[in-house]
């Protein structure tokens, strides 16, 4: 067998039967494409599955897996406090791969896509501290331009300014923010 690394396997350990997962998928129509350095399958550029290698599992991962009815029991929720609705289904050895059982999810989850299903991301209420708040009654110019930041750039700041434990850092901190706010910008906007 080759050992040669490929973008769908970072442990190196399971080649062939990533390989077999992928001929299955193969045949189902779907579109495939590299996202975040593993192939992901795509349906009308919709993001309908994923599939990766890891150290101790290899497997899919169905972006909207929460819709499926999963009748089998075998699909997994990776992580239960962030992840809302993409579901896994691993395996350990090529000898779990029922190719009859993956295809019926496959189809499934092109069905889920199809239909238009989908989480609403939740909105989160901005809550603005204090200090903050203070500072913008007292100025107007402020006020008007903390208006005009978009929701995540005005919780950029807050969520900073909130979570210092000291008073004297959360004056600091505001003081940092102001001339951001100011200019338009949020906390973060150096990084994107």
């Amino acid at each position: 067998m080759d050992k040669e690394k490929k973008s769908w396997d970072s442990s190196h350990l399971w080649t062939e039967e990533l390989d077999f997962l992928k001929s299955i998928i193969n045949k189902t129509g779907l579109t495939e494409t590299i996202k975040w350095g593993s192939p992901v399958y795509i349906y009308n550029n919709k993001n309908v599955l994923g599939l990766g290698g890891f150290k101790s599992y290899f497997g899919l991962w169905f972006f909207k897996g929460i819709f499926l009815k999963d009748e089998s029991n075998v699909l997994v929720n990776a992580n239960e406090e962030n992840t809302k609705s993409l579901r896994q289904m691993r395996f350990t050895s090529i000898d779990e791969i029922d190719e009859k059982l993956v295809l019926q999810y496959i189809y499934e989850a092109i069905e889920v896509e199809k239909s238009g299903l989908e989480i609403k991301p939740e909105k989160r209420e901005t809550v603005i501290p204090e200090l903050l708040q203070k500072e913008l009654n007292n100025n107007p110019e402020l006020q008007t331009a903390f208006d005009g930041l978009p929701p995540y750039k005005q919780r950029e700041h807050c969520e900073h300014i909130e979570s210092a434990k000291r008073e004297a850092t959360k004056l600091s901190r505001l003081e940092k923010c102001k001339p951001l706010i100011l200019e338009g910008k949020g906390l973060n906007d150096k990084y994107r």
